[in-house]
């Protein structure tokens, strides 16, 4: 095989060879280090990248293996991260001018997993300041979706989604709040799963919204982001809010069998007149395919759907807010200008608003909760639309502007971290202009082994994930 081609295969795939010492990790890092050299300017994905410190882990990796000492599916794997999550020695920069010289003294625990598991880190990824989907600038330059220059690779995990679909890394991490896993997925024909909240710790990550943050892989395909996910996920003691139970070979359980599988179908989120024709049409193709596979469909209405866009919004910038009340009342003029006005908005927000968000939201939880009784997992668009174009401006200048900002993927993404379930978007088709079009799956909390599961069989099913970006 042309080492250049290394770039090409699947994680899973790679895995297999490192292991079988068909292929090694030095090669395999050096493949992706120079496809980052020669595409990455185009893109903007990485904010800093940490060549030399991926060979020496690539070099101990060989070595390791070569002596029959193989860790992990992921040893010898090169990843890339969200510069959201802390890295011991190399700059962390939350996207921001604010962290632009941050360098952490040590790792995230995801980091420490993913060291533990023998994985290569090739480097930082790009992303929104602050992990805000609303930013406008970006002082690392704005990342660019591979599939089109012209558009948004999602936000506000930008970097991972664009590396990802350009492989520059073999499988990569990102953050997801209010929905930034499954939209980069989403817009890059990818696969991200937002874990249950609990499952992955968040210990050395900046924080968005403490009730919501949840660190989750971005891959080119189910089993990828199966491999990633078990590589990370598990109990950690500096985070009190992860869960101590058994973390699962999920990849194990991608057998491609869902008879039987009660699939709910969101009515809301697909007859919707501002779901894309084409998004709808790429939709119910989905669900004809499952249906064929011997999965049962149901037809669901969660009716407080509608809301959850700004139930969340709410009460993430009232969080982000609180998180930030330093950097606001010293370095407000260092924010992007969209951030800006977010945080200030969060700063001044009513009691009484907050606290009707947390109803509310608590309301829409057990509305989930109430229909995953009824079936295995839930489906609707990942986002009413695909990828749209770079915005020309910050700022919104009209009501109609604010309308429409809770719209496209906000209102699609929302449900699933406001219920803390686990949440997948997997690529089900293309436009007519050849952008990828992301199907949401949901299920029950630490029921990732399901949503895998019914995600892999659709994939394995159809081609839509073997389609390139033309970059």
């Amino acid at each position: 095989m042309n080492k250049k081609d290394l770039v090409f295969l699947s994680t899973v795939d790679l895995s297999n060879l490192i292991k079988n010492k068909t292929v090694s990790p030095v090669e395999a890092t050096e493949a992706y280090l120079n496809r980052i050299q020669e595409i990455d300017p185009k893109l903007n994905s990485f904010i800093t990248v940490c060549a030399e410190e991926a060979l020496e882990q690539s070099k101990q990796a060989e070595t390791e293996i070569q002596n029959g000492h193989h860790r992990s599916p992921m040893h010898g794997i090169p990843i890339a991260v969200k510069d959201q999550i802390y890295t011991k020695g190399i700059r962390t920069t939350n996207g921001s001018n604010v962290h632009r010289n941050f360098v952490p003294d040590f790792d995230a625990t995801v980091i420490s997993n993913l060291k533990r598991s023998g994985s290569i880190l090739l480097g930082k990824l790009n992303m929104s300041e602050f992990a805000s989907g609303d930013a406008f600038y970006h002082p690392y330059g704005r990342p660019l979706n591979p599939w089109d220059l012209s558009r948004n690779p999602g936000t506000s995990s930008s970097g991972s989604g664009a590396a990802t679909a350009a492989f520059l890394c073999s499988t990569s991490l990102g953050e997801d709040t209010a929905g930034s896993i499954r939209g980069p997925a989403a817009f890059c024909g990818l696969v991200g799963i937002r874990p249950t909240w609990g499952l992955v710790s968040r210990y050395g990550v900046f924080g968005a919204c403490w009730s919501m943050d949840t660190v989750g892989p971005i891959s080119r395909s189910t089993a990828d982001c199966a491999i990633t996910l078990s590589s990370i996920a598990g109990y950690d003691h500096n985070d009190p809010f992860t869960r101590n139970t058994a973390v699962p070979d999920y990849l194990s359980h991608l057998t491609g069998d869902i008879k039987g599988v009660k699939i709910g179908i969101i009515e809301e989120r697909i007859k919707n007149d501002v779901v894309d024709p084409e998004v709808r049409d790429a939709t119910n193709d989905a669900i004809s395919v499952l249906e064929s596979l011997g999965a049962t469909i149901i037809n669901i209405s969660l009716p407080l759907l509608v809301h959850s866009a700004v139930i969340s919004s709410t009460i993430i910038a009232s969080d982000a807010a609180s998180l930030n009340t330093e950097h606001i009342n010293n370095n407000l003029e260092k924010f992007d200008y969209n951030n800006q006005i977010r945080m200030l908005m969060g700063s001044i927000l009513p009691g009484a608003a907050y606290q009707k968000a947390i109803k509310l939201r608590e309301i829409l939880r057990k509305q989930i909760i109430d229909a995953l009784k009824q079936v295995d997992v839930l489906l609707m668009p990942t986002s009413s639309i695909p990828s749209t174009l770079i915005p020309n401006k910050a700022g919104l200048t009209s009501k109609e502007e604010v309308v429409s900002s809770f719209s496209g993927r906000r209102n699609f993404t929302a449900p699933f971290n406001l219920a803390s379930n686990p949440a997948i978007s997997v690529n089900c088709g293309f436009t007519n202009n050849g952008l990828p079009i992301g199907l949401q799956i949901a299920g029950k909390p630490f029921d990732e082994v399901t949503v895998l599961k019914v995600a892999h069989a659709f994939e394995a099913s159809t081609e839509w994930h073997n389609r390139k970006p033309p970059i």
